[in-house]
């Protein structure tokens, strides 16, 4: 009973859905229905037969249908693309971390501080390059990550994320230089890098290469005219009902489209593009999680250090 209620529910509501988006074109075309049916009706010697023959064409309505199946598939692809590109990035994310937490080793006792700044900024590279998608410039999201002399380095960078990678490539391989990472792990690490730049190129990619113009306007061109002579097939039958049949079924088609508008560009705001503020939330967990572990075992060893010192100084080793 409950999976039938929540069917009903989630088919009725209006949040995430594009209805509100397309009423008001299949109001018009509704209305469109009502006046052909008020001509019908004053019995003007209009040519309905040929009139409604144009629409009921089986090859007319599988064009159309194949056109908004390949409109929709074109659009959803375009947004599986940017989850796999994000994907990528946070795995990556996750995997330089690691290494970081796990492979440089502390030789001074500013080592720590600096690997917590190298971590929050991976977290800062999410968040930036959030931003870069979006065409933003960088807010106070980052004021508790990074320096403000950073934050102002990036305003002016044209690419952001790219710069908070380089700074990462210096830390990683002035880390190399200091002997605190051998040449394997040198060498993974920068191999992460490359991968994050790589999913940040995934992303502009997608970002920069829209649906061609032309085939969207031959798609509206088409669906205009369906619905232009949708009333003359519909009247003949259905009478004065032609114009709420004409609104559900201009609904139906006008969503369709609507559903590839709104998810093939997926670095947006809109209720059904990518949650990009949540994935960066949750690698803001993943690193804070990471940091308070190594806090942690600085803390268990300082604590051993400590013990063996006094042993030492009584006599007990």
């Amino acid at each position: 009973m409950n999976e039938t209620v929540s069917w009903f529910k989630m088919a009725l509501q209006l949040k995430e859905s594009v209805i509100i988006k397309v009423l008001p074109r299949a109001f018009i075309c509704s209305l469109f229905g009502g006046f052909i049916s008020l001509v019908y009706y004053s019995k003007l010697p209009l040519p309905w037969h040929n009139l409604e023959t144009i629409t009921n064409n089986v090859v007319f309505g599988l064009v159309l249908g194949l056109l908004l199946v390949f409109r929709t598939n074109t659009a959803y692809d375009r947004f599986w693309e940017g989850r796999k590109a994000w994907g990528t990035l946070v795995v990556n994310i996750r995997s330089l971390a690691r290494q970081i937490h796990t492979s440089v080793a502390i030789k001074e006792e500013t080592d720590q501080s600096e690997k917590n700044q190298q971590l929050k900024l991976l977290v800062a590279f999410a968040i930036v390059t959030k931003l870069h998608l979006r065409k933003e410039t960088v807010t106070e999201e980052l004021e508790t990550l990074i320096s403000l002399a950073k934050i102002e380095k990036l305003k002016q960078a044209k690419t952001p994320p790219l710069e908070i990678i380089l700074w990462l490539g210096e830390y990683i391989q002035k880390e190399g230089e200091k002997g605190c990472l051998n040449s394997y792990q040198l060498t993974a690490m920068n191999q992460l890098l490359d991968k994050l730049v790589e999913g940040l190129t995934n992303c502009e990619r997608i970002l920069t290469t829209p649906i061609p113009m032309a085939y969207v306007i031959y798609l509206k061109r088409l669906l205009l005219i369906y619905f232009l002579f949708l009333p003359f097939q519909l009247v003949t039958y259905s009478e004065w009902l032609t114009a709420f049949l004409v609104f559900l079924i201009s609904l139906a088609l006008f969503g369709i489209e609507e559903i590839g508008n709104e998810i093939q560009e997926p670095f947006g705001y809109d209720q059904n593009d990518l949650s990009l503020e949540q994935i960066c939330q949750t690698i803001q967990s993943n690193m804070e999680d990471i940091i308070a572990l190594s806090e942690s075992n600085n803390s268990e060893i300082k604590r051993e250090q400590d013990v063996m010192e006094l042993d030492n100084f009584y006599g007990l080793n």
